[in-house]
Parts: C-alpha cells; structure tokens; sequence
C-alpha cells in the first residue's frame, strides 16, 4: 500500500544543519581555506569558472568549499551569483596571439616557432598514487621553471597560412558576435559563436563523450592538435568616453586549435580545416573537446556529405543536452515529490492490469 507523506520546515532546515555538519572538519583537522583550494585545486577551480561564465577564482574556490567538491552543485553557485552582478563593459577579443604563454605544445610540428613549452602538465607523469602526501606536510617548490614567457609567440597555424594549406578562420556575421547566450534565450539555427559560448559553459564529460565519440567514427573526422597554448592574456575595454581600448587586468585561459581534414569541393580547393576551443584556467581536455565537437558541428557548412549523421554532428542535440545545469535540473527533480503524477499512473496500470486479467480469464 502507499501512503502519502508530509514533511515540513523542520525536516528541511534539520536537513540544512546535517549538510553544514558534514562540511566540518573533522576534530583537530584545519578548515579548508579558499587558498588553499586555488593553489591546489586549480584544474577544478578553472572548470567551475568555465561552465559558470564567471572569471573569479575565490569564488569558484568558495563555491567548490561550500559544494563539498560537488563541481555541478559548486557551477549552480556560482551562475546563480552571476545573475547578481551588473554589466558594466563589453571586452575587445581576446588577443591569445600576445599570450604570456605558460605552456604551449602542438602535435603537427616537432619544431615550431617559439619551440614546445612542457610546462605544468600530467602528460608525462606516472599514474600512480602518491601516498606520501597523505602522509607529510608538502615542501616548498621553486617557482623557477613555471614562470610564463613574456615575448608573444605566433600561432603554430600561422605556418599552414602562409602556404595556402589552412581555410581562413570563418568570418562571422556582426550580429552573430552581439548575442550572450547568457542573457538571451538559445535559438536555432544557432551560428558558430552562439555554439562556442554554448560550449565553454558546456559539461566538460558531455563535451568529452562527444569528442571521443568522433574519434570512433561517429563523424567524418581525422583531427591533429595544431596547438594547445596556456598562459594568462590581458582584458580591455573601450569605455564610452574613449575611442581606444585600455587594458583592465589580465586573465588566464587555455586555448586549443585543432586541425582536420578537408576534401575541398567545386569551390575550395583541398586543404586543413579548424576546431576550435577555449576555456579559463588550465583545461585543456576541455579545449580539446570543444575543439573536436565545434568542428564535427561544421559539417554542413562545409558541405561534407555525412553531415547530421553522427550525434556530434547535430547542432540542436549537442548543443541542447551539453548544459549541466539544465541536464542536473532535469533529472535531479525527479528526487522531488511526485506523489500525485504516481497515484494517477499507479491508478491506470491497476485498471489496465484488470482489463488483461480479465481478458485473458476467459
């Protein structure tokens, strides 16, 4: 038999006081402070940045405390404080080209122009745990060797440019560039800025399924890691007042340029065509994957003939199921009372059940 239950405000603020109780540390155990989880956790601080469309490491930090490690929970935080805060500015481009690079590699070219710089990565270390670190305090670590190189380094893309072989980045339409998907509804046909706003807010597993699955087959894609560059890029603004940019601060991004293959066609001659991603902090699986994903999402404007075949190959789905936070809401609300919608299915399933017993009885 079910029976319907109630509940109340003591229920949801005991609930309330359990979670703030979890959070405590343990007894003789430091709480986590804020910087502690930007110099340690940085990788995860860059992903709540990215998907929550706000560039403030203390907050993605502050968020990811309060959210116990939660990134999706730590992400609704943080774009529910966004809608708070008032826009003051619209920025100039990002000039990635003057990047204080950090880390910076490319899989096409051995020797590029600035030459391959490792920088902090996982890439080439053993997958190991380390349990000594559970263990004994950490010791302090130069700095040397991390620090970003001033000179700007030019796009290892730049040489594919130069003979012909590379398509030119595709022109986007002035309207196109005005539209913040974070302020206005998503539509569609959605045009290639719309979908790479779409995509750095994007899940990074989501965006990294997809990707994987164009790797597969599922996509008519052959993709090189042109280059992967990651360092900090200045922030300007023109304010109304002036007709230049001045520079406001500076932020930290990464960015992935990703070359594919291209058969040509009546009107383009054979050459290397574009993905392309970019998210804040140090995420290049993100990038890559958005890289991956925006180039299967071209398939049509090129004229590919196996466009829409593939799940990454359509706009609509990737772009409509790739938001956490919609696809948390969506299934995290089946947690909540839905005792009514249940009494009327549980009501048909009885009285369909009769129909069948009764039919076949005979």
């Amino acid at each position: 038999m079910y029976v319907a239950t109630k509940g109340g405000e003591a229920a949801i603020a005991n609930a309330h006081r359990l979670l703030d109780e979890q959070r405590r540390p343990r007894p003789g155990s430091c709480t986590l402070a804020v910087e502690q989880v930007i110099d340690q956790m940085w990788f995860a601080v860059s992903r709540v940045m990215s998907e929550g469309s706000v560039y403030d490491p203390e907050l993605a930090a502050l968020s990811i405390i309060q959210a116990q490690g939660d990134l999706v929970e730590a992400v609704f935080l943080v774009r529910a404080y966004r809608t708070t805060l008032p826009r003051l500015s619209v920025s100039v481009p990002l000039e990635t080209r003057s990047m204080r690079v950090e880390r910076r590699i490319s899989a096409t070219f051995k020797d590029i122009p600035g030459g391959q710089i490792l920088g902090p990565t996982f890439d080439y270390s053993h997958r190991l745990i380390d349990f000594d670190r559970s263990t004994s305090a950490e010791p302090p670590v130069s700095a040397e060797g991390v620090s970003a190189l001033d000179e700007p380094l030019p796009h290892v893309l730049d040489v594919l440019d130069r003979e012909g072989l590379m398509e030119p980045n595709p022109a986007a339409e002035s309207d196109d560039l005005t539209t913040d998907l974070t302020r206005e509804p998503l539509a569609f046909p959605a045009a290639r800025p719309v979908r790479l706003q779409a995509l750095a807010r994007g899940d990074e597993g989501f965006l990294l399924g997809m990707a994987y699955s164009t790797q597969r087959g599922y996509g008519s894609t052959h993709p090189f890691v042109g280059e992967i560059r990651i360092g900090s890029v200045d922030v300007s603004i023109v304010p109304d007042e002036l007709d230049f940019p001045i520079v406001i601060g500076e932020i930290d991004v990464t960015e992935c340029e990703m070359i594919n293959q291209f058969q040509g066609s009546a009107s383009t001659p054979p050459q290397f065509t574009r993905g392309y991603g970019l998210a804040y902090g140090q995420a290049e699986r993100k990038t890559m994957a958005m890289s991956l994903v925006d180039r299967a999402m071209r398939a049509e404007e090129l004229g590919e003939a196996s466009h829409g075949e593939a799940p990454a190959q359509d706009i609509e789905f990737v772009v409509s199921h790739s938001d956490s936070l919609e696809a948390s809401g969506f299934v995290q609300h089946l947690k909540l009372p839905h005792y009514v919608d249940f009494q009327s299915e549980l009501v048909m399933v009885r009285g369909l059940r009769d129909d069948w017993e009764k039919a076949n009885a005979r």
